[in-house]
């Protein structure tokens, strides 16, 4: 390929990379411009998160697998590897939380989350369909069920030890168990597994509703996700941020991508979804849960805005190889 020409397949690849990143960020800062300069009480996205929670984001769950092979959705050693890349995430920034908050564990179960814990609700399943299309559509599900098992379920366990949770392990254990069992997302995770078993097809209104749907969770979350972070300004950097952020953004993608490629034989498209998965900005929900145990909570909004703002780069830069063929899939063929 001549100098002209190879320079001219980069500004392709640059230009297609920036059409495809551009619009999810983009709906990121027109949220965060709208919460910020447009004085509205803040309890006006209580209808918004109850709406995307409860109706949109599983309309999309369901769409995303009831058509699925039932193969695809028991796939065990993926699941087995990408969780436990999360746990390794989770254990080096309770590590590190643990150290700079001097020993306290509920500060450092805190900072274990906001280390491993990805966007994959909001961001996730749009972002890496529009990049990799349908094909990445089982491990995305996926990755966003077992991982929230996983830290939905080490959260309040290590609540509980900490003495957080003023309750037995065994009540809190049931707590989880049923919170797991009801939660919206794993119901329609259910019956998208269910509608693929057998086969169903849903009335066409039905059917219109919940693609409608479906299609709104995305400019939704990510317009909310934009509010939320203007609406909790950062007021100081805790000193271990810059360490979690790296771990979030960049060591576990990485470590997805290793063990993936270490311990299996999975297609390109679902190691590629797992490490783009990975390398997503950390979740709004880590905020959700500092509030709800009132732990935290200046560092998890510090956490979001600055792994947001940092992801703009790191995950346009994992994206830019993914989508050029400089990452390969398979690290070790």
């Amino acid at each position: 390929m001549d100098e002209p020409t190879e320079c001219s397949a980069r500004m392709a690849d640059l230009a297609n990379l920036f059409n495809l990143v551009a619009p999810f960020f983009g709906l990121i800062v027109l949220g965060f411009a709208v919460g910020r300069y447009k004085q509205l009480p803040e309890e006006g996205l209580a209808w918004m998160q109850f709406f995307l929670i409860y109706v949109a984001l599983p309309c999309l769950f369901y769409r995303l697998i009831a058509d699925k092979p039932l193969s695809d959705l028991t796939n065990w050693g993926f699941v087995g590897v990408t969780t436990t890349a999360t746990f390794l995430a989770f254990v080096l920034s309770f590590a590190l939380g643990y150290r700079y908050t001097r020993g306290n564990m509920p500060q450092a179960v805190m900072q274990g989350v906001a280390g491993s814990y990805s966007n994959i609700g909001y961001m996730g399943p749009p972002l890496i369909l529009a990049a990799l299309g349908p094909v990445a559509s089982a491990p995305v599900v996926l990755i966003f069920v077992f991982d929230n098992l996983l830290l939905f379920s080490l959260i309040p366990f290590l609540m509980a030890v900490a003495g957080v949770e003023k309750r037995s392990l065994a009540a809190t254990a049931g707590d989880v168990a049923w919170k797991v069992a009801t939660h919206p997302f794993n119901l329609a995770t259910v019956a998208g597994v269910l509608a693929a078993f057998t086969k169903l097809e849903l009335p066409t209104a039905i059917d219109k509703m919940t693609l409608w749907l479906s299609q709104a969770a995305a400019p939704c979350a990510l317009f909310l996700l934009g509010v939320t972070v203007a609406l909790r300004p950062m007021k100081r950097m805790p000193g271990e941020l810059p360490a979690l952020v790296f771990i979030k953004l960049v060591l576990h993608p990485l470590l997805v991508w290793v063990l993936l490629s270490a311990l299996g034989n999975f297609s390109d498209a679902w190691i590629y979804a797992a490490v783009i998965m990975a390398a997503l900005p950390p979740a709004l929900n880590i905020f959700v849960i500092s509030t709800q145990y009132r732990v935290g909570v200046e560092r998890a909004s510090a956490c979001i805005l600055v792994g947001t703002i940092v992801s703009t780069v790191t995950l346009t830069g994992f994206l830019w190889l993914v989508k050029t063929g400089r990452m390969p899939a398979d690290l070790f063929h």
